[in-house]
């Protein structure tokens, strides 16, 4: 995107400060002069008529009137002049001209407050003359915001001048009554002190940074003429003027009658005669910030709906609830955020739609149509009040006007209330990161193809970008009778595969016609929302969309949408509760691709954004005994965990025992940093890998089929200190210990924890946050995502073993693409033989935990009778193994026994194809495989389960092949060979 914020940012810190500065005494020398004469006019009515009573607000209505129109009126007149100055001439001359020119109006009103402190008519000249310099000031200040600041950060831009600019109006709105009640006869040194705020605005103006002229020729005529081209031309421009007119034209008819308001019905002094237009401005800051905030990086005209529906509510209140100032100052600050909501998307649209080169003609012919409103506002409060409407009235025919004008925004531009949605779930379910949306052209075709996990896909698309998105969908949504009014608003091209080929080509050439007509079409090309979490084959529709076309292809990938209610997640869409409210999601585009890019190039790019994408999830995470603690609280009488000795282990057990063991190791492993463990797959084993990380500990996990020789290589490249082990599996395995570390018998440990370390430890599981538990257990500094985990060592058979070094990110970011695409379901019971010396061993346990299911341990995989036993007596549904341990089983144990399996996922070796179609054969279930290395990741690629229902195929697996890649891996070829 091309700007010229590009010089000026380099140069300057905070490109707005001078402007914003500058910007905010000049409005609070308009308001409080103004308020000034009009409150000194009311002053000799009410020395005449009475400080109240109908003579006098109809008296005080007519000065107010006066006051509103002689500086509205040179607003309206002098606009399209101020439009041609603002493009012949640098925008920042034309603001430090307009500011000295300020100073001189500032130094005449004290002079003329001197000679007559009622004012008079040199007040008014001076007011007058105020709003020749607003007229001129308007379209500099709104014409070189987009000179500053890049595109994404124009709605930011426009709130904080918004908010500047209101806050402004609060304080001039309050000081004009103030000043004139603290220099009582002398009313020229509050003249006096505007003087002085508009110097300090003069020397402001000078540190706005240079920005050369839009244009070096035309008149007015010729600006009137490339002005009104720009707005018949675009239909949005044309509709953000409109929407700006009727916002004005109300807003200064309630404006002016809150003044009156306040001094007949709330009975408020001069002093405070201006507090609820100050609160308004109060609200207009407010809304204005946090419009641009929800704007994020992008116009967003969604925000204008809700704007223009508090604005009808709150000034029809004002007008049926009875006089009160508590009430009243609530209402008002609710129209100025409705105020804040409808400004600065219309502001923004209209300084980025309008021509670069023609930026101060449009803008300065809007002004011209809004500030005819403003007047019409300020005459028809003056007409109302001769008709005989009180203040109150007033409020009432505002509020009718108001919710007239709601309908008509509402005709206009229906797809604005879909936005105001789009804008609205995000923030309340989702927190949306948006990355390379500059890769989408602000203008002109394009085709986006992002890859598809759930209902709400093309609502977070929309919230991602600020253009109007031609989405291809399905027939069957397209037409239902619930979503149709949004997919009607929405536009969408609708799509069936049951009516036939030649149905599904002229949904097709509609997506190409809209493309020619220079619109956004997204197509998902997986052809249906992923079930398995895995990016599904594609379809070639998308190819023959921009078959002989110039539109670019715009990969995106969604990324952490899938266990969201509205994904597959779990195995059912919506009836789940949410893991955690806002749900992080990271919506990705890629670099524009050329039209004929085929499938296969398109969908690799969509998965490397994956890649690129999971690395942001690293700020969300946390270290996996945090992790750990989590899942365990949130199911704490599920069961966790299971072995020979230990038959039921809950998941609130499984956490106390981890802090047990912890607090109980915490001497032996004092100064330590990586510490020694020699045990198999068993609910100790488990514990004691929980309670290393609770300590701050790197985890070594021992090979015990190494032999003596390996375990010394181990421990002295580890530099171990401790082994923790036990006396019955070392006995048993016939083990010969390495020489050197201390060793820590657990059946010793266990002498030493008594009841009141057990029920200290129930508390912390039951109450403490994380960080207090790791105080606890003797974590000093906490760990991070990035700190190391554990090592796990090579068998050594070609030559010294190797220690593979895996943080706790790498193996946390393992579990969740693992959980996206092997999906473990309430009540799941995982087999566990594989030791916690193997990666793909360790990293099952934290995936299954995390998860909420529950883990059957063995000690051995060779006792082939018990392990069937086990399957069979706990119901285990998903078998983690080996190809050689399977061709055991798949021998010995009875299908009767394997009845309950659902899954058997084989890693660590080849899986032939004649084990794979036995075992299939003989318990009904075809294996599938998965593929990793330990220096890489424990998990790189795996087949998955496929998904059947009615109406649906979505296959996740293809025999003789390790699968696809894991979610969150890139995977090259180097050498197909």
């Amino acid at each position: 995107m091309t700007t010229l914020a590009g010089p000026a940012i380099q140069s300057h810190h905070h490109p707005l400060r001078g402007l914003l500065i500058a910007q905010f005494f000049g409005a609070f020398n308009d308001n409080a002069w103004k308020l000034m004469v009009a409150l000194l006019a009311i002053r000799e009515v009410a020395a005449v008529v009475g400080p109240s009573g109908p003579a006098f607000e109809a008296a005080s209505q007519t000065q107010a009137t006066i006051a509103f129109v002689v500086f509205n009126l040179p607003l309206m007149l002098f606009s399209v002049v101020a439009g041609v100055v603002s493009d012949r001439l640098s925008k920042r001359t034309v603001i430090i001209g307009l500011k000295v020119v300020e100073v001189a109006l500032m130094g005449a009103g004290t002079l003329a407050l001197w000679r007559d402190p009622t004012g008079g008519w040199p007040a008014l000249v001076v007011l007058a003359g105020l709003g020749v310099h607003s007229a001129f000031f308007s379209p500099a200040k709104y014409g070189i915001l987009p000179e500053l600041l890049p595109y994404e950060k124009l709605s930011l831009g426009n709130g904080l001048l918004k908010m500047w600019t209101f806050f402004a109006i609060i304080a001039g709105t309050t000081a004009g009554g103030l000043f004139l009640g603290l220099s009582s006869t002398s009313p020229w040194l509050a003249g006096l002190a505007l003087t002085i705020f508009s110097v300090v605005a003069l020397l402001a103006a000078l540190t706005v940074p240079h920005v050369p002229a839009a244009r070096s020729e035309g008149g007015v005529g010729a600006t009137l003429a490339v002005g009104w081209a720009a707005l018949r031309a675009d239909r949005m421009l044309r509709l953000a003027i409109g929407i700006n007119i009727m916002f004005w034209t109300i807003a200064s008819l309630f404006g002016q009658d809150m003044l009156i308001y306040a001094k007949s019905r709330l009975a408020l002094s001069d002093e405070l005669s201006g507090l609820p237009l100050a609160i308004l401005g109060v609200g207009i800051g407010i809304g204005a910030v946090l419009a641009g905030r929800l704007s994020a990086s992008k116009i967003e005209i969604g925000l204008i709906p809700p704007g223009c529906v508090g604005l009808s509510a709150g000034l029809l209140a004002l007008g049926l609830i009875p006089p009160d100032l508590t009430s009243a100052l609530l209402l008002m600050a609710l129209l100025g955020l409705a105020s804040g909501f409808i400004n600065v998307p219309i502001n923004a649209l209209i300084q980025w739609r309008a021509p670069a080169d023609r930026r101060g003609a449009v803008i300065a012919l809007g002004n011209t149509f809004m500030f005819g409103g403003i007047l019409a506002g300020s005459l028809g409060a003056g007409f109302l009040s001769k008709l005989g409407l009180s203040a109150t009235d007033i409020l009432l025919a505002c509020g009718v006007v108001s919710l007239v004008g709601t309908a008509i925004v509402f005709h206009l531009l229906p797809d604005s209330l879909l936005r105001f949605v789009v804008v609205l779930l995000p923030r309340l379910i989702y927190r949306v990161t948006v990355l390379g949306n500059e890769s989408v052209p602000r203008e002109g075709p394009a085709l986006l193809v992002p890859n598809h996990v759930s209902f709400v896909d093309g609502l977070l698309l929309m919230a991602s970008l600020d253009r109007p998105i031609r989405f291809v969908v399905d027939a069957r949504y397209a037409e239902h009778r619930l979503f149709r009014p949004f997919m009607k608003a929405m536009r969408v091209i609708p799509i069936t595969s049951n009516e036939g080929p030649r149905v599904i080509l002229r949904a097709l050439r509609e997506a190409g016609k809209v493309l020619d007509e220079g619109e956004l079409v997204c197509i998902f090309p997986e052809g249906q929302i992923s079930r398995t979490g895995t990016l599904l084959p594609f379809r070639r529709g998308f190819e023959r969309i921009v078959k002989g076309r110039t539109a670019p292809i715009i990969p995106v990938y969604l990324d952490r949408v899938w266990g969201s209610i509205f994904s597959f997640n779990h195995g059912r869409f919506l009836w789940k509760m949410p893991e955690r409210l806002p749900y992080p999601v990271t919506v990705s585009f890629g670099a524009p691709l050329p039209p004929d890019t085929p499938a296969h190039e398109v969908r690799g790019k969509i998965q490397d954004l994956g890649e690129a994408a999971w690395q942001l999830r690293k700020p969300h995470r946390q270290p996996l005994h945090r992790e750990f603690i989590w899942s365990m609280r949130r199911y704490p009488f599920r069961l966790a965990m299971a072995d020979q000795n230990r038959p039921h282990v809950s998941s609130l057990q499984a956490l106390i025992g981890s802090i047990v063991l912890a607090r109980a190791l915490r001497p032996y492993w004092q100064d330590q940093g990586r510490v020694g463990v020699l045990l198999p797959p068993t609910v100790a084993a488990a514990l004691v890998n929980v309670a290393a990380p609770l300590c701050g500990k790197t985890i070594v996990n021992l090979n015990y089929t190494v032999g003596k020789s390996g375990l010394e290589a181990a421990v002295h490249l580890a530099g171990l200190h401790t082994i923790v082990t036990s006396r019955t599996f070392i006995e048993k395995a016939k083990l010969d210990l390495p020489d050197g570390p201390s060793v820590i018998w657990l059946e010793n440990l266990a002498k030493t924890i008594g009841t009141g370390q057990k029920a200290l430890a129930a508390l912390l599981a039951l109450f403490a946050p994380c960080r207090v538990i790791e105080r606890a257990c003797g974590q000093a500094t906490p760990l991070t995502p990035d700190s190391l985990a554990t090592i796990i060592f090579s068998s050594g058979s070609t030559g010294e073993p190797k220690g593979v070094m895996l943080s706790h990110f790498s193996i946390d970011a393992n579990t969740q693409g693992a959980t996206q695409v092997l999906h473990l379901y309430q009540d799941e019971r995982v087999l566990g033989i594989l030791p916690f010396f193997h990666s793909f061993g360790y990293m099952v346990f934290w995936f299954v935990m995390f998860n909420n299911a529950a883990m059957i341990f063995h000690p051995s995989p060779l006792d082939v009778a018990a392990i069937g036993e086990l399957v069979q007596r706990y119901r285990i549904t998903f078998l983690v193994i080996t190809p050689t341990f399977l061709q055991l089983y798949s021998r010995r144990c009875t299908p009767e026994q394997f009845s309950s399996v659902r899954v058997i996922l084989t890693g660590a070796e080849k899986l032939s194809a004649r084990l794979a179609q036995a075992v299939e054969d003989k318990f009904g279930i075809g294996p599938i495989e998965g593929y990793g290395v330990t220096e890489c990741a424990p998990v790189i690629a795996v087949n998955c389960p496929d998904f059947r229902a009615a109406g649906y195929y979505q296959p996740a697996s293809r025999r003789g092949t390790v699968g696809q890649p894991l979610p969150g891996v890139s995977v090259q070829i180097v050498d197909p060979d």
